[in-house]
């Protein structure tokens, strides 16, 4: 596909533009996208062998600079004074919207600093993506890669597991098989989809319980995982049913209020506190 004969001349306005780059298939780039590529001064990418193979398919010549975590602080001065002048900057990643896990924040800072506009264009991401395809519910938390450390990532996993909300991974095969003891440690009465190779030939979603897992072998490229929210136990009734208070009325001499709130609650879906406060109640009238 040759883009000039989809996409001809525009105007754009002098800033930075975040460009979203497909995270697997091609054709999941959008018109726009190709626009501002095509239109650009220069393209920051994190490595230009990459990025050419989809700037070479749709026809696309501008200039690329390197720009990846190794020399993003170096390329700051450059960059900026670019912008500065008047050119038209795209950054873009190797997959993926620039800034989420991917180098971008830095530049996005400076930009603000200096007053230069950034513009985002939406696009591609393997985060909505799976959240999408997930199931579960539609508040999440990403947490992007996970440590290099056990040590950190178990400290993570910790305050973690105490939201309810669907939480969101990147990770190798290797670092998941390595990280999967304590995903099932913090994790175990939850679901997890683990997505690979999204929007590409052979992409697969595997869906499992926590505790069911086990090591992922012969995988390769980055996996993202999403966790399900915490089970909730709603209680379904706030009141005691006449025939459990006469049976509190019953017990609460005879048993500690500890006991009776165990047996009672077992029978029905009232809150131990509901069930405590009663036999006090009932202890005072006495």
């Amino acid at each position: 596909m040759i883009l000039n004969s989809v996409i001809s001349k525009i105007e754009l306005k002098k800033a930075l533009y975040l460009v979203p780059t497909p995270i697997g298939n091609l054709a999941d780039i959008s018109l726009r996208a190709l626009e501002i590529l095509k239109n650009s001064s220069f393209i920051l990418c994190e490595d230009t062998r990459i990025s050419k193979i989809l700037l070479d398919k749709f026809g696309i010549k501008t200039k690329l600079i390197s720009n990846h975590k190794f020399n993003e602080k170096k390329n700051l001065p450059k960059i900026i004074d670019l912008l500065n002048s008047g050119s038209i900057i795209s950054l873009i990643s190797d997959a993926g919207t620039p800034g989420i896990s991917d180098p971008g924040a830095i530049l996005v800072n400076e930009c603000i600093k200096n007053d230069i506009q950034v513009i985002p264009i939406p696009g591609p991401s393997a985060v909505s993506t799976a959240v999408s395809i997930s199931g579960f519910g539609a508040k999440y938390f990403f947490y992007g890669f996970f440590p290099e450390k056990l040590k950190d990532l178990k400290e993570n996993l910790d305050t973690l597991s105490r939201l309810n909300y669907s939480i969101v991974f990147f990770i190798s095969p290797k670092k998941f098989n390595k990280a999967l003891p304590i995903l099932k440690s913090f994790f175990n009465d939850r679901k997890i989809v683990i997505c690979r190779e999204i929007s590409k030939y052979y992409e697969e979603y595997i869906r499992k319980n926590v505790d069911e897992l086990k090591p992922l072998n012969g995988l390769k490229g980055e996996l993202t995982l999403v966790i399900s929210e915490k089970k909730v136990n709603k209680k379904n009734s706030s009141k005691l049913s006449e025939s459990d208070k006469i049976m509190i009325k019953k017990m609460v001499n005879k048993i500690s209020i500890k006991e009776i709130s165990s047996i009672i609650s077992q029978n029905n879906k009232v809150s131990k506190k509901i069930i405590y406060d009663y036999c006090l109640k009932v202890k005072d009238e006495k």
